[in-house]
């Protein structure tokens, strides 16, 4: 009786399966090139915003494919970072993209319909959330969506804690450069309940929840990033 000596894998052999089973994993990955070239300038400016010296829980809101979750927060192994969506297709995107990269401090995706009231946003609780933060939603959802985020906010928040929301605004009522008024007719005739939102109108929706406009950030691509904050316990109203 002739006895088969088990064979062993070459390392080429196990090399090829391991980049086999990457290329499985990005294929699953719902690929946004938008996310990939923005994903560098908005650390840039989370770097400002998010407290280093605690631990932060952060709530991002319409993740999309996962590219700021698996990104940005290997800058803060302080953040536990909560990725959310509607869509089953951008869960099933952003698991695969955090299995991918192989990041620790990003939970499993939940899904969150910014439409909905805070109470059935996947059981957060009122001040539980020390940063929210939402790319590339407003300007192509309905305005509902917006205002809903904007309103939970307003309860998830910790006292002090910041709505962080990037994207192409109208500023004053008016959209400027001439691209990105192209590009807001382009949305309406898709939708007519898309387009460019106006930074004045978001503040005055974000001041009835209790959060103040803190400051604009110029970003490339015509792209802003808005940063609101609750007030703290010692603010009175």
């Amino acid at each position: 009786m002739v006895q088969r000596v088990p064979q062993v894998a070459s390392t080429s052999e196990v090399q090829n399966h391991l980049r086999a089973k990457r290329l499985r994993y990005l294929s699953k990955m719902k690929r946004v090139s938008a996310a990939d070239r923005n994903k560098g300038p908005i650390l840039e400016v989370m770097r400002e915003l998010v407290p280093q010296d605690r631990s932060i829980y952060m709530l991002e809101v319409a993740s999309g494919g996962g590219t700021h979750a698996a990104y940005i927060s290997q800058a803060f192994p302080n953040v536990t970072w909560q990725p959310s969506d509607i869509e089953q297709r951008c869960l099933d995107s952003i698991a695969a993209c955090i299995k991918a990269t192989g990041v620790r401090n990003v939970r499993p995706a939940v899904r969150i319909d910014t439409s909905q009231p805070w109470q059935q946003w996947a059981g957060h609780q009122p001040e539980s959330c020390d940063m929210m933060m939402c790319v590339n939603m407003i300007h192509i959802s309905p305005i509902r969506c917006t205002q809903g985020m904007i309103e939970a906010a307003g309860v998830l928040l910790k006292p002090d804690g910041q709505l962080v929301a990037y994207g192409p605004f109208s500023i004053h009522g008016v959209i400027s450069p001439e691209s990105n008024v192209r590009f807001d007719e382009h949305l309406r005739a898709q939708n007519p309940e898309w387009g460019l939102r106006d930074v004045d109108y978001l503040t005055e929706v974000a001041q009835k929840q209790g959060l103040q406009f803190q400051r604009m950030v110029d970003m490339p691509a015509n792209n802003k990033i808005l940063v609101f904050q609750k007030g703290s316990k010692n603010d009175s109203g």
